[in-house]
């Protein structure tokens, strides 16, 4: 049973790391719920107060700076609220349309469209779009960081 444990916990924490990569993985969740598994599968006396509010507030902290470090890349390169929002909604159905670069192109594609739509110059557009993949890459790293640091805490604490 031990064995199952770790696997499930193992897995969770796999699934987390990609979907730092992966936007439609539940990321941070995966990963927040793994503690749940070694919990079930072991024991909870490991995990203090602090244990969940450090985890928590990590969990929270990802899912805002997400989304704003990604609206901020479209601002910062001069885009519109349109922009914004085609941008997310590229980088939800991108990999779906487009399964091999579908994750850089949607962003890219959203936000490019939405300066179009609001009759910007095609070179404004496209420099819009740039910003929309700098938010993306920003966020992906911000993601990848802290969720291996809520791995961290997690051996820290059972450890």
């Amino acid at each position: 049973m031990d064995i199952l444990g770790w696997v499930l916990v193992i897995a969770l924490f796999v699934i987390g790391m990609a979907g730092a990569v992966y936007p439609v993985l539940p990321g941070a969740l995966a990963i927040y719920f793994a503690f749940f598994v070694y919990g079930w599968f072991f024991s909870f006396s490991s995990f203090t107060v602090w244990f969940w509010i450090i985890q928590t507030l990590i969990v929270v902290v990802l899912f805002v700076a997400d989304y704003i470090v990604n609206a901020w890349g479209v601002n910062k390169f001069g885009g519109s609220k349109l922009s914004t929002v085609l941008s997310t909604v590229g980088v939800i159905i991108g990999p779906f349309v487009i399964p091999a670069f579908g994750l850089i192109l949607g962003p890219f594609i959203g936000a490019v469209l939405g300066e179009l739509i609001n009759r910007q110059p095609l070179d404004k557009a496209v420099k819009v779009g740039f910003g929309s993949l700098v938010g993306l890459f920003t966020s992906t790293v911000m993601k990848f960081i802290l969720q291996l640091v809520m791995i961290v805490v997690f051996l820290l604490y059972i450890f």
